[in-house]
């Protein structure tokens, strides 16, 4: 697979759930940074990807991969979805967010996945008003 390949493949596998498959795309040093105060580690993400799946079973993160450059592909997501079940962000000690069901909808962020010997080694959401689990979180009406 080539590069633009694997990052649509590990987008296509959070989408359906299979965070099993998820899991063995990305390197063993995996950080996941933007959004979030600190990177975060590819145990934690994967952590925080099934809860989300598990609080939004209709998630939808519209996925998009729309360019690559070395081994920097850039892509998008919006994410939306019906807010079902408890959302657990105690692994980023944020507690857990009670049901509300809500359906949410977050704006476009850009995003810089970064693919080296065919493992996902980065993922950087660019900073955007309105979008990511920030937004979701707002509009949930949760401090954040």
């Amino acid at each position: 697979m080539n590069k633009r390949e694997i990052v649509q493949t590990l987008m296509d596998s959070i989408q359906k759930g299979d965070f099993e498959n998820a899991g063995a795309m990305l390197a063993n040093d995996f950080q996941f940074s933007g959004p979030v105060s600190e990177p975060i580690g590819k145990d934690t993400w994967l952590e925080m990807s099934v809860n989300l799946k598990a609080a939004f079973p209709d998630l939808d993160y519209h996925f998009k991969v729309i360019g690559a450059n070395g081994d920097v592909v850039r892509s998008t997501t919006q994410m939306s979805g019906t807010h079902k079940g408890p959302l657990d962000l105690v692994i980023v000690n944020m507690g857990v967010v009670p049901v509300t069901n809500k359906h949410v909808s977050a704006k476009i962020a850009k995003t810089k996945v970064t693919v080296k010997e065919g493992k996902i080694t980065l993922w950087v959401a660019e900073p955007a008003d309105d979008a990511g689990l920030a937004a979701i979180l707002r509009q949930l009406r949760v401090g954040i």
